[in-house]
Order: C-alpha cells, then structure tokens, then sequence
C-alpha cells in the first residue's frame, strides 16, 4: 500500500520541481537542511511512490507551436483512434478520456508553417476513424509545483479551502507570467546538440554532463557549454517538472478543462490565483482567445465542491463557461521532443508519410479484423 506524503516530502518534492534535481545541495540550503538527510529522504521517496523529474521544453524558442487534440472515438474504434493519433510524429502526449468528445484527447508540438498540414490529418483522421475533432492552438504550458498549500502540517490532511479560493480570484493582479502569453513569433534558438540534450532531460532532468557525452559522443565540457550557453541563456528550459501523485491515487483523478472567460482580466485573475494550488498540474491559453486550458487532479470526494466554485464563479461573472473530461490514467502514452526530425536547423515535417502511416494503420487493422 502507497505510503501517505507528509508535509516535509511535499517541501522536499516542492523544492526540487523549483530548483531542479541537478544539485542536492543546492535545494538542501534552500531547505535548511543536512544534504545527507535530503538523499535519505529522496531514496525513501523514490522506492515507496511514483516520482520522474524532467524539465518543460520552452517550445515556442525551438520554433514549435503546440496543439491540443480532442478526438470522439466511435464506440469500437477507441483503441485505433488511440494509435491513429500517433501516426503524426510530432505528437507528445496522447491519452484515452471520459466525458466530453468521449474517445482521446492528445498534445502535439507542430513546427511553425505547418499548422495546415496538421490540421488536413486531423481531418483525414476524422473522415476514417474518429467522430468531431478539435484542435485549440495553444501557448506554451505553464507548471504548477506548489504542493504544499492547503495541507495541514499539524493533522498531516489537506484543507480545500474553496470559499477561500473564490475570494482570492478577485483581488488577483492581472499580469500573466510569459508562459500564458500569445509568443508574437516562434524562433528556433537552439542546434541539434541543443535538442538532444533537451530530449534527455525530459526524460531525467538529473543525467549528468558525462553521460549525455557518452551519448552525444562529444566531449562532458562541449556538452557543459551548450547547456549554459544555449539552453539556458536561451531560455529553452521553461523549468524543471515533477510527475508524483501526492493525492492517493486510487481516489483521485485526472482531468482536462477548459476555462473560458468574458474578457482578458478575468482570464488572468482566474489563472494567477491557480498557480500556488495543489490541484492543478499545468495551465495553457488558448492562442488569440479568452480561454485556459488546465490540468487538474483532485481527490474524488473534491470534485464536486471544485464544479459548485466554478458554478459560483460564472454567477459572478468571472468565469463564462467551462468543460472538461475525465483522463483514463491506464491508457496513456508518451514521447520527447521529436528530436530525431530535427536537422540542419529546421524541422523535417512529412506531412505526405503521416496521411500514409494513417491509413497503413487503419487499412491494416480491418484487415486483422475481416
């Protein structure tokens, strides 16, 4: 059974979404404490729950614009629409859900000037295998790690503090942070060393310079001087991220929203007074409208008290409209950045062999099946 997060594990988890895994002692003097007891504690962590450190992709400055995909299965094809999605190479992160467009839903990164070319598959997809499809351009997204606010340390149980929350939202500042803000272009900042180096951090922010070397088959101080001197002068690391369930997962769930807003200064109230909350994972914006997308988990028995704020917030005229779906955590996959698509600069987009592994993949399955 999954040992309960105590209010020290959630600082310590807190501290290094902050941070960054790629120097203990560094978060140790953050938290005033031992660097030994730190290690002690993380090992204890990472054998008793689920925790991946990785970092978020700023890919705006890679020249990438990221969309997100929600696809109506037609009831008996839930699984091919599952796989239909991945037929694009560019796709990130693509889950079965419940709710609305019941089927998939699915986050993409398409290289600039080819938003046409994603939008004909997605149409192709349609025509063959899937019911409406949506696709809302989005900005980068914007992580949320504050996990410590509304746990009690004392009773060691987390106080959703909604009435709170609603009063909050109003008294909110309007400034957004850069992540929720429409990018005026997309430039590609970074070279093929840059993109590798990016795609092993996603998938452990805390490999170190020699191994990346080994991989690269460049030297650890070449490495070290694309990882100052590029990724970060070049903002290309949005920041560090933290996949942990600190809700009991057997109780909890994931869910996919959308927020829409009358008007810019609501949208922004309603997104600043999410970002120290222990219910969101991640917010986007809808690209040239009033909308938020977000990614929420909340313990069961909250759900409904979360839906009745919201109910409270669109009575007062914060919030407009909303909806949302339910993430099937057992059916989800996926990827790093398409790193291997990149060469010379730019981004190799086959938009002609996506349409093809499309049907290949739906003309195989009848087959299997006839």
């Amino acid at each position: 059974m999954r040992q309960e997060l105590d209010h020290l594990d959630l600082r310590i988890i807190e501290s290094l979404a902050t941070y960054g895994p790629r120097n203990l002692a560094n978060v140790a003097r953050k938290l005033d404490m031992p660097p030994g007891t730190l290690r002690k504690r993380l090992k204890r962590l990472l054998s008793n729950i689920f925790l991946r450190f990785g970092i978020n992709v700023y890919h705006t400055y890679l020249g990438l614009k990221k969309a997100v995909v929600f696809a109506e299965a037609i009831p008996g094809y839930e699984d091919l629409l599952f796989k239909s999605l991945k037929m694009n190479d560019f796709w990130l992160y693509v889950s079965r859900c419940y709710g609305m467009n019941e089927g998939c839903f699915a986050i993409y990164t398409i290289p600039k000037g080819h938003e046409n070319d994603f939008e004909q598959f997605l149409e192709e997809l349609q025509k063959i295998v899937a019911g409406n499809t949506q696709v809302f351009w989005s900005t980068c997204f914007q992580s949320v790690h504050c996990l410590c606010n509304w746990f009690d340390p004392k009773s060691g149980n987390w106080d959703f503090q909604w009435n709170k929350w609603l009063e909050e939202i109003s008294a909110e500042g309007t400034e957004l942070p850069y992540t929720l803000v429409d990018p005026e272009e997309w430039p590609i900042k970074g070279d093929e060393i840059d993109v590798f180096i990016l795609k092993e951090l996603e998938k452990d922010a805390a490999i170190s310079f020699v191994d990346l070397a080994k991989k690269l088959k460049i030297s650890p101080q070449l490495v070290g001087y694309h990882y100052q001197n590029h990724i970060k002068n070049h903002d290309l690391i949005e920041n560090f991220s933290v996949d942990v369930y600190h809700f009991d997962i057997s109780s909890s769930d994931r869910f996919f929203f959308i927020f829409r807003f009358n008007d810019r200064e609501s949208l922004a109230k309603f997104a600043s007074s999410m970002l120290d909350k222990p219910f969101v994972t991640v917010l986007g914006k809808i690209l040239e409208e009033n909308a938020l997308l977000g990614y929420i988990y909340l313990p069961r028995s909250e759900f409904a008290k979360f839906i009745d704020t919201l109910a409270k917030l669109i009575g007062l005229g914060l919030l407009k409209s909303y909806q949302y779906m339910i993430q099937h955590l057992g059916k989800t996959s996926r990827q790093t950045i398409s790193y291997e698509y990149f060469k010379d600069g730019s981004w190799v987009y086959d938009h002609k062999k996506h349409i093809e592994n499309l049907h290949n993949l739906v003309k195989g399955t009848h087959q299997k099946y006839a």
